[in-house]
């Protein structure tokens, strides 16, 4: 699994926000400076945490991002997940159909056991606790 230039951008900003959670809605500008990155380009990045629920949008006067949830109920694979569209490291783990060879492939269970081993890590880590 490679994890996008996007997703990565997509964790810093979710660690900034987790990081100022008591302090409520953040500029999107102020992410950008703290983190070295574009506005611009993390307004890309930000819209699918939104989509996904992740995060909350205040427009206006005093308005910019905050977390949707405290940082303790949002798992990394949440944000990979909303971000990359799945977790998926091969077709084949989630759909049997996807390869005419599923049934009796012997390597589709190594790929699941290291599926499995990655969704558990990403599930059992919260933004909390990386900050």
């Amino acid at each position: 699994m490679k994890i996008s230039t996007k997703t990565r951008y997509g964790m810093r900003v979710m660690l900034d926000l987790a990081s100022r959670y008591e302090e409520g809605c953040t500029p999107l500008k102020d992410v950008a400076e703290r983190q070295g990155l574009s506005k611009k380009y993390l307004e890309q990045v930000v819209a699918p945490l939104a989509a996904a629920g992740l995060l909350t949008v205040t427009r206006g006067y005093q308005g910019g991002y905050q977390l949707s949830r405290p940082p303790a109920q949002i798992t990394l694979a949440d944000v990979i997940a909303a971000s990359e569209d799945g977790l998926d490291l091969m077709t084949c783990t989630s759909d049997l159909l996807a390869c005419e060879r599923a049934d009796a492939c012997p390597s589709r269970l190594v790929w699941g056991g290291l599926q499995n081993a990655v969704n558990t890590y990403l599930e059992s880590k919260t933004l909390a606790d990386m900050i």
